[in-house]
């Protein structure tokens, strides 16, 4: 349910459209049925043993509880309900408050009213709230915040209501219809503004502009706009056209940038918010903002050939008032990827080697021979790429010794992570190819590394397995 779209509930009768006392029967609390039971025993006994006042006590027992199922079930009560998440979208670990809203919409007032949310169970208990007497027109608002370390979309609803009558005897639920989706998306590191090979041909810190054409003769002129440099006047297609007419010199040429994300099954083990595969999810979706930020038209693309829907043929463009947009659209796709059952990574690279990529950004798992070979090729000529290599089975060995953990259950010390002969072999073919290859360790930090890679391509030299990984290759 979303603010400013109430949904009423029903006029009392069971939404589901069983109708009937046959319902409102099932809502008898234990307090009810023990009356009743007890009623009916007391009648019968009173029957056996000709005792008349036990048999009146025993129908007033019987009584009541159905008196009170039969008031409940007449009940009508006119409420709406809306719900309000702030924000619906956040990161791994972040909070987000559920505003929930009741108002009486009827004439007369209600009674002891139990709210309860349905949230699924990653997002923490259901919440319940307990709203005493609302008057005509009235209105009440409450809150709780939810929060989930794991990726993904979580619906949030349908709200229900419990009415009980003031015994206590019987409790009836309402549903109302609409529901929300919160949107938990990777965590997002902000990345240091290095310098990449090949931004020389678009925007951010390499922005380049070419003239449209070559000769004053060939200008392509437009409309004069406010604010246009009058020394771009140009006067002979002013006099043509009967209207002031300026220059236009400068084409913008946009670099372009794509992040390819390796999704396949057999290239990750473990799982958790500590995996290698939530690593590499984050640090696509890292690279992703922060490429948009700096003016890059951006692509995601999956082992499987993939990209975002929506995600026009050049990507998404960076540095527009779309840029805000397009980042939700990626970050939406990132919540809820997973892996993927491809063997290899032969999709991904069909679609790369058709055309001009510009800078290539990858996070790859476990690669045999054959896949590291596969990888090696599709870094286009003349540009740039980089790829971190990630070991699972180092990650899961981290993970093991960080579980462990210290006896008396203080945090456990930093595990020594040590790069692995065979990440280097993976990450050989790689580096033959032209690749700048960062082999990322667990809890490895995406800024420290994307520094360490710029370093690498600044010639200052790295140590494979110092600091915060391995890096061999160059930037081209």
């Amino acid at each position: 349910m979303t603010a400013g779209e109430p949904a009423p509930v029903d006029d009392g009768r069971d939404p589901e459209g069983g109708g009937g006392l046959r319902a409102a029967l099932s809502g008898l609390t234990t307090r009810g049925r023990s009356f009743l039971a007890a009623g009916v025993a007391a009648a019968v006994c009173a029957y056996a043993l000709g005792q008349s006042d036990l048999l009146r006590v025993g129908l007033l027992l019987a009584v009541l509880p159905l008196v009170c199922v039969a008031v409940l079930y007449r009940t009508r009560y006119r409420v709406a309900g809306s719900r309000r998440l702030s924000p619906s979208r956040v990161p791994t670990g972040a909070e987000s408050r559920v505003h929930l809203r009741m108002d009486n919409v009827s004439r007369l007032p209600t009674g002891l009213l139990m709210l309860q949310d349905r949230v699924p169970y990653v997002l923490g208990p259901r919440p319940r709230f307990v709203l005493d007497r609302v008057e005509a027109g009235g209105r009440r608002e409450v809150s709780y915040r939810v929060r989930s370390d794991l990726r993904g979309r979580y619906p949030l609803g349908p709200l229900q209501l419990r009415l009980t009558d003031p015994f206590g005897m019987c409790e009836l639920t309402r549903s109302f219809s609409a529901y929300d989706t919160l949107t938990v998306i990777p965590q997002v590191e902000p990345l240091p503004a290095v310098r990449l090979a090949g931004e020389a041909s678009g925007y951010g810190d390499g922005r380049n502009r070419s003239l449209a054409l070559a000769g004053e003769d060939d200008v392509i002129p437009r409309g004069y706009r406010h604010g246009d440099d009058l020394r771009r006047v140009h006067w002979r297609s002013t006099a043509r056209y009967g209207e002031l007419m300026v220059r236009r010199e400068e084409q913008p040429q946009r670099a372009r940038c794509t992040v390819l994300l390796d999704t396949r099954r057999v290239a990750y083990q473990g799982a958790g918010p500590d995996s290698a595969f939530e690593w590499a999810v984050s640090g696509a979706a890292s690279v992703l903002v922060h490429m948009l930020e700096r003016g890059f038209s951006v692509r995601l693309l999956t082992d499987t050939g993939n990209s975002v829907p929506g995600e026009g043929a050049g990507g998404f463009a960076g540095a527009t008032q779309e840029t805000a947009d397009s980042a939700g659209l990626m970050m939406d796709t990132l919540a809820v990827v997973g892996h993927s059952d491809e063997a290899g990574l032969s999709r991904s690279y069909d679609v790369l080697r058709g055309g001009n990529e510009g800078l290539l950004v990858a996070f790859l798992g476990d690669l045999d021979g054959e896949q590291a070979a596969v990888a090696a090729r599709m870094r286009q000529r003349g540009g740039a790429a980089v790829a971190f290599v990630l070991d699972s089975a180092t990650w899961v060995q981290g993970q093991a010794g960080a579980d462990a953990g210290q006896p008396d259950g203080r945090a456990p010390a930093q595990v020594p992570v040590e790069i692995t002969a065979r990440a280097e072999d993976r990450a050989r073919p790689l580096r033959e190819a032209g690749w700048t290859v960062v082999t990322v360790p667990p809890g490895a930090s995406l800024a420290d590394l994307w520094r360490l890679a710029e370093r690498q391509r600044a010639g200052s030299g790295a140590s494979p397995s110092g600091g915060a990984g391995g890096t061999t290759g160059g930037w081209s």
